[in-house]
């Protein structure tokens, strides 16, 4: 009796283990989609399909895609640099991982990759998986998951395909191919106002995309000048994108603006803003 009891004992731990490693499997599988909760997606992409994301989700998105263009790196390029950092981070730039992985790409300072520091800063991180990516032959006609598979070296090579279609959106919207496409509500109690928030937004938007033309006209606002309504809207977008931590109150660009108490773009009511230009105004000082 003593013996079957403790075989029933040894069995059922080993039913048990079994079922643990399978649940960490699934959840490492899908873990990103874990890690993406309902609550609190403030912002919405509608592009040939529809994507939430919350605010710091997005600002992370923006500024993947728009170091994708300063590079001159094609537009599949941006869908699958952003389903890795879907795969890996859920879009949120993590100060640790698995090991010594960091960052929204969840690279390692022990691969070569460069220090936590220089990791954690999503415009280095972007700019060292497009140089790598690059060097990858033939990615251009790869899937999306095996092309970032040969950069990732992941352990589930396959994760990465599930993020394409919503990587397509963000891109096609990021990218400016779509008007109006980007609306986020914020809060009103923004992390930045005033001159300060005018200043590093200016410069955010120039170390993002490279412009040279971002002006800030004001201390509650810039303008920055487009060469046509595809860079229009690229700029335009990333501004929504950057509204919450950059306290941005209103983007106009055309007869379209979005503000930040309706959280949504609308026709532009009186007087337009400059031809050519995407014009922002932030928070005002108290």
């Amino acid at each position: 009796m003593w013996v079957r009891t403790r075989t029933a004992v040894a069995g059922g731990m080993v039913l048990i283990l079994v079922a643990v490693i399978a649940i960490w499997l699934v959840v490492r599988q899908v873990g990103d989609q874990l890690r993406l909760p309902r609550a609190g997606r403030t912002c919405t992409v509608q592009a040939d399909g529809r994507v939430a994301l919350d605010v710091e989700q997005m600002a992370n998105a923006a500024t993947i895609a728009a170091i994708g263009a300063q590079r001159g790196m094609p537009e599949r390029a941006v869908v699958i640099a952003l389903a890795t950092a879907y795969q890996e981070s859920g879009l949120h730039n993590l100060p640790d991982g698995d090991r010594d992985s960091v960052g929204l790409f969840q690279q390692r300072p022990s691969q070569g990759w460069g220090t936590s520091a220089q990791i954690r800063d999503p415009r280095y991180a972007a700019n060292r998986f497009y140089a790598a990516l690059k060097k990858v032959r033939g990615w251009e006609k790869m899937r999306v998951t095996d092309a970032a598979q040969r950069v990732q070296r992941s352990a589930f090579p396959e994760a990465y395909q599930k993020w394409a279609d919503d990587s397509e959106v963000l891109s096609r919207a990021l990218l400016g191919d779509v008007t109006g496409a980007v609306a986020c509500t914020v809060g009103r109690t923004p992390v930045m106002h005033g001159a300060a928030a005018t200043a590093q937004l200016t410069r955010n938007l120039v170390l993002d995309w490279g412009v040279s033309s971002a002006d800030p006209a004001s201390q509650t606002g810039l303008a920055v000048t487009a060469d046509d309504q595809r860079d229009g809207w690229r700029y335009a977008h990333w501004l929504v994108s950057h509204a919450q931590d950059h306290g941005v109150k209103r983007v106009r660009f055309g007869d379209l603006e979005w503000t930040a108490r309706n959280g949504t773009w609308g026709r532009v009511t009186g007087e337009q803003g400059p031809a050519g230009q995407v014009v922002a105004e932030v928070f005002a000082d108290g």
